[in-house]
């Protein structure tokens, strides 16, 4: 539509400046003055579509395929619901409040809804960007909370010794003991540790994640090697063949199905399988440390920040109820109680140097004190690397 009938359609005049400028730019910044609103697109100029925005949204995303494949069950959800074809400068936020409505009642989970609402609040932050679009009508769109307390479960180490018992092979004990006692994420973090990541002097593991590798200082970490952990990686050490440098070779082999075979390890256990296996043995972790060690350390450990650990992993037991009612006797901090422990078993063979002490209670290596005590916040940090 020329530029007079808009301005007759509006009840204004426009100044003859205006319409000589706006006849005399290119058909890109006309355009963007279209969708604007101040005029009509010109005849015969392209549309930018939903279906075009969607698509170079997938095409720029450079993140792994897990992830990817998050991206486009939004998008799918987005292509469905927006139909393809409608021109984006056409979207408003009554479109977006309709299609939160509409995943919310197809019965996904409350943390689903709120992880597809963040991916499109991003999609949608990334037209702006692109000057596709001058604001995003999905902007004031509420999210709400990824995390899903309903399917936190806390993994006792009763039932942690149960399933190592039930495992078929040391391979299988590594996985379960760097998750739990490690704080590892399966598959990715435990199928990227090597022996030369293990530091049986110092007893810390070297762990590098490739999903906080995009965060700056975060690629990798540094953890403790926990007392229960340390003979279970010895073991696989003692047996691994020479030239593998691989931890657990066995998460490289392509078509693993690991949730398939845990699940049938934990029931030969005598145990019932919890919800989301390994991110619950991971929260398990992160729980034991919390109640032992400062927060800022603990999310060194686990690989972000004390935020996310208290929106995702952090879980409420038992046990703190009983701790803060004086009942039984679970007055004080389960998860400082001392364990039965070979201490001969557990010792590698690698011969450790007269000038280290080994803080068995936390795993922790540590320089020799000569003169004086150390109080009890005296712990040198192990987290410089991340």
């Amino acid at each position: 539509m020329p530029p007079r009938r808009v301005a007759h359609r509006v009840g204004s005049t426009i100044h003859p400046d205006g319409v000589r400028w706006l006849e005399a730019i290119d058909d890109q910044l006309h355009a963007r003055v279209a969708r604007l609103g101040l005029v009509e697109p010109r005849e015969g100029a392209s549309t930018v579509t939903v279906a075009n925005l969607l698509d170079r949204f997938i095409a720029s995303a450079s993140v792994k395929p897990s992830t990817l494949a998050a991206y486009k069950q939004t998008t799918n959800s987005l292509l469905h619901h927006l139909n393809g074809d409608t021109p984006l400068a056409s979207i408003t936020p009554a479109h977006a409040d309709d299609w939160r409505k509409a995943i919310a009642d197809s019965g996904l989970a409350p943390a689903t809804v709120a992880k597809r609402v963040h991916v499109a609040k991003t999609i949608f932050r990334c037209a702006v960007r692109w000057g596709l679009i001058p604001v995003s009508p999905f902007a004031e769109l509420r999210a709400g909370s990824q995390s899903n307390p309903d399917r936190a479960h806390y993994v006792a180490r009763e039932t942690i010794e149960a399933v190592l018992a039930a495992c078929p092979d040391d391979e299988w004990r590594a996985i379960v003991g760097l998750v739990r006692f490690a704080g590892l994420r399966c598959p990715s973090e435990v199928r990227e540790l090597r022996w030369g990541d293990v530091n049986w002097d110092r007893l810390r593991l070297t762990v590098r994640s490739a999903k906080t590798a995009g965060h700056e200082g975060h690629a990798v970490r540094v953890v403790p090697i926990a007392p229960e952990l340390r003979p279970i990686l010895q073991d696989l050490f003692d047996r691994a063949e020479v030239g593998v440098e691989a931890v657990v070779p066995r998460l490289r082999e392509p078509g693993m199905n690991l949730r398939t075979t845990f699940t049938k390890i934990i029931a030969r256990a005598g145990e019932t399988a919890w919800p989301r296996l390994f991110h619950n043995m991971r929260a398990s972790c992160a729980t034991d440390w919390t109640e032992r060690f400062p927060a800022h350390v603990v999310a060194g450990w686990l690989g972000h920040s004390p935020l996310i650990a208290a929106q995702h992993y952090l879980q409420t037991r038992d046990a703190h109820f009983d701790m803060a009612t004086g009942m039984g006797e679970a007055t004080t901090n389960p998860a400082t109680q001392a364990r039965p422990h070979d201490h001969t078993a557990s010792t590698p063979k690698t011969k450790k140097p007269d000038s280290q002490a080994v803080l068995v209670a936390g795993g922790i290596g540590c320089d020799s004190v000569k003169t004086g005590s150390m109080g009890v916040t005296g712990l040198e940090p192990v987290t410089s690397a991340v």
